[in-house]
Parts: C-alpha cells; structure tokens; sequence
C-alpha cells in the first residue's frame, strides 16, 4: 500500500502553504491574528484522542452507556461536555459503530478527510490518502491486514463513511485482563488507530 511514502519535505511543504494562506485570509479581514493560533490551541487541550480514550473507557464501565454511545451518540459525547455543537469544530453529528465478538467496525471518508475532531483531533496523513479512501471501503479486510490487523474470517467488517452530515469513530472491544483497571487506566490503553478500526486494544502487557 502506497499510504505511507510521502514526499520527506511534506511538513515542509505544508507549513509554507498554510502560513501563506493565513497571511491571505488576514490580509483580507476574513480572520485575525490570533484565529490560528486560538484553533492550534483548543485542537492541543480541548480535542483529541485523549477524550475518545475517556469515553470509551467509560462506556467500557458503564452499560447504560455504552448503550446510549451506541443509540445517541451525540447525547452520550455531550454528557462528557467535549467541544461539539456549534464550535466549528467538525465535531456536530458524530455517530459511534461498537465492535463486538462478531463485527469489527472500520471508519472511513471516501471523500475527503471528514473526522470527528472532538473525539479524535486531527486526521492522519493516511487517512487522507486516496488509496486508503478508496481501498477501506472496497477490500476493508485487506487493507486491514496491512495495518497489521488480522479479522478472523468469520467475523463481519462494517464499514462507515464519514460525510459532512455524520462523523464515524469506533469503539472498540474491551481487553482481556483489565477487570480490575479504574476507567483511567483503561483510557491509557486506548488509541486513536482503535477508535478508527485500523487496529484492537491491546491487553495490559500485549
């Protein structure tokens, strides 16, 4: 797969376009100064993975709400009063798949990058590459397996197409051996290439 072999001067690249757009969009009056460094900002401390670590450990704890994570997602996502409605923050409908023993749940925007910020901060370089968009969502098991995950046979691969309507993040299956862990030590387990499918939570020690 082609999703990792990028240009070595991509950062490079990237930060001189981003720096001339926002000398533009400041010199035109459509944002100030202070925009950029204000989103940099919140992305560090108020959005991210961090906090779709908190609520999937939570759900993990509490079937109450791992049920409404599952049914109203935006309810449950709201009740941990993560940035969502209303912050431009891509982050106003999102929706969760919850993996079980039979269905992995992979998500994906075929589109572009659409990603549920709140949950999961800023996408991959990967996630946005064309072949993974394209791939994920014709041979999800494949490309899986690329990623280094190996979905038995006999279980199911759901597949969830991020838009500008509804965002899709994961929730993935428990560990074995963390009976006894508090939510915050499960929440250190988790990571955001679980919350995106392209791999399980490992057991303590894994």
């Amino acid at each position: 797969m082609q999703r990792f072999e990028y240009p070595s001067d991509r950062e490079t690249v990237n930060a001189a376009r981003a720096r001339a757009l926002e000398a533009l969009l400041i010199e035109r009056g459509v944002i100030t100064g202070d925009t950029v460094d204000k989103i940099m900002a919140m992305s560090a401390t108020e959005m991210g993975p961090f906090n779709g670590a908190k609520l999937v450990a939570k759900a993990w704890v509490d079937p109450s709400f791992m049920k409404l994570v599952a049914e109203d997602t935006m309810a449950a996502v709201e009740r941990m009063t993560f940035v969502t409605r209303g912050a431009g923050a891509e982050g106003e409908h999102m929706r969760a798949a919850v993996n079980t023993p039979a269905v992995h749940n992979l998500s994906v925007c075929t589109l572009c990058s659409c990603y549920p910020w709140p949950i999961l901060g800023l996408p991959p370089y990967w996630y946005k590459d064309p072949s993974f968009r394209a791939r994920a969502a014709r041979e999800p098991r494949k490309v899986l397996k690329e990623f280094g995950l190996d979905v038995a046979p006999e279980k199911e691969i759901g597949t969830w197409d991020s838009s500008a309507q509804i965002r899709w993040f994961v929730v993935p299956e428990r560990p074995a051996g963390t009976d006894s862990f508090s939510e915050e030590q499960l929440a250190a387990l988790v990571t955001p290439e679980s919350m995106m499918g392209v791999a399980i939570v490992k057991p303590p020690g894994a």
